[in-house]
């Protein structure tokens, strides 16, 4: 049971990731010169997440057929869900401490990821405050 709450929670929060973005104008603006497609792993469950002059365009939940995606982030649902906890604890903080502990993998073309890391922390980290929202 709390497998499936943590899976539906993931989804909602990754599925819900272009209007959490989008609704912030300072995060449209550090991300105005980023057009890019990666894909975003919860587990078994694959998104593909497209984003054009900072704005996330789509976010659409596979299976896919051969998806075109410039780098993936890959991570179990445990570990996502444990990032995106209000306070996250120590290795789950930021998408760098996950990448360094082997709990987060980065695939393809890493340029666009590191060029833009800021926008992709703050990306990311955006469903911490619907999980913050939840939790009270």
């Amino acid at each position: 049971m709390i497998a499936s709450n943590r899976q539906t929670a993931s989804s909602g929060f990754v599925e819900g990731l272009g209007a959490l973005a989008n609704a912030k104008p300072w995060l449209v603006h550090r991300g105005r010169f980023l057009d890019v497609a990666f894909l975003l792993e919860v587990g078994d469950v694959a998104y593909l997440v497209r984003i054009c002059r900072g704005r996330v365009e789509a976010v659409d939940k596979g299976p896919f057929v051969m998806p075109r995606w410039t780098f993936a982030l890959r991570a179990s649902q445990d570990a996502w869900a444990t990032f995106w906890q209000p306070i996250p604890p120590p290795g789950f903080h930021d998408l760098m401490a996950m990448i360094k502990t082997r709990v987060l993998k980065l695939d393809g073309d890493q340029q666009p990821f590191f060029a833009n890391l800021r926008y992709f922390k703050e990306l990311l980290a955006l469903p911490r405050a619907a999980a913050e929202g939840r939790s009270r």
